[in-house]
């Protein structure tokens, strides 16, 4: 069997590139040869104060991965999946060709979701989340030792009171501001009046945002405690906490988001909170965890303005080439 052909190797690269990442740093790297996909982890783009443990740039990864799946099936290939095969902590995944065998329109209609997916850091509009737009998310988001677990309105509340904690110790970390200012400058940025560059301007957060800064105003808990109540939150549950439950995580994230996407709903993660030890902790006793939680995600319809762009996106990918 011949390897990879270059537009085969150009299809797998960008569906990589287009995974979620903390801060956008692509933590990964991704090597090719005869039919197999390696994927690295690239320790060297950490966040000390933001991921001190890794374990974002692992979720990172498991993102990545998702998306390396749904790319070598858009290629019309079986394959078989190891994770950590060797004992090098960097090779995360290594994915092998099997046989040939057409991708479903489902598999297809996810892989091109792919591409339409982004960090949803505004209200949803007002129109509720189905049930069965839940369950299918929740389908998509659970695998052997991971699960997706929606939060109840019930617990809104306590965890209304842990990421208010989160936030306001967030807000104090001068390490972590200086770290996320750096990673984040050109997403806060944008051309006043007169050409010029300047800071956006601060609004308040969480869970619509969820990224902290010195300025950012913050709700308070009963404020918050309704937001949560009027979202449709999961939370990406682990049995164990290995390295391995990590990867696993970002699969099932990255899986959970592409199903809402798919299904014309939006969506965006939240985990600079569950790096609070107290807090983390406090979500596994609060919420009767049976498990570890590594990621929240927030799904909802988007605004009409959003729907309209991402349907121009979708429009565009599967247009005819021109000649």
């Amino acid at each position: 069997m011949d390897g990879w052909t270059r537009a085969e190797v150009g299809v797998l690269v960008r569906a990589v590139s287009n995974a979620p990442s903390v801060h956008d740093t692509m933590p990964w790297v991704l090597e090719t040869r005869d039919h197999r996909a390696e994927l690295y982890e690239n320790a060297a783009r950490s966040l000390p104060h933001h991921d001190p443990t890794g374990r974002d740039r692992l979720i990172s990864c498991g993102a990545a991965l998702a998306n390396l799946r749904l790319a070598v099936r858009s290629l019309g290939w079986r394959h078989d999946v190891e994770l950590y095969p060797e004992p090098r902590a960097d090779l995360v995944a290594r994915i092998t060709t099997t046989a040939r065998q057409p991708a479903t329109a489902d598999e297809l209609a996810t892989y091109w979701s792919m591409f339409r997916r982004r960090s949803y850091r505004q209200p949803f509009a007002t129109t509720p989340v189905t049930a069965d737009e839940v369950a299918g998310v929740i389908a998509a988001g659970s695998d052997a030792g991971v699960r997706l677990r929606r939060v109840d309105p019930a617990e809104c509340r306590p965890l209304a009171t842990l990421l208010c904690y989160a936030a306001d110790v967030l807000r104090a970390d001068k390490g972590y501001q200086r770290e996320l200012d750096a990673w984040t400058r050109r997403y806060t940025r944008h051309v006043g009046t007169n050409g010029e560059q300047v800071r956006a301007p601060e609004r308040d957060t969480l869970p619509w945002a969820g990224l902290v800064r010195r300025g950012t105003r913050l709700p308070d808990v009963p404020t918050l405690t309704r937001r949560l109540v009027a979202e449709t939150l999961f939370l990406v549950v682990s049995d164990t906490d290995t390295a391995t439950d990590h990867v696993r995580s970002g699969e099932a994230m990255q899986r959970a988001w592409l199903t809402a996407v798919t299904g014309d709903l939006a969506g965006a993660v939240l985990t600079q909170a569950l790096h609070l030890t107290e807090v983390r902790s406090g979500v596994i006793e609060r919420l009767g965890l049976d498990g570890y939680p590594q990621v929240m995600l927030r799904i909802g319809r988007p605004k009409a303005a959003v729907k309209a762009r991402q349907r121009d996106v979708r429009e565009r990918l599967h247009a005819p080439a021109r000649a």
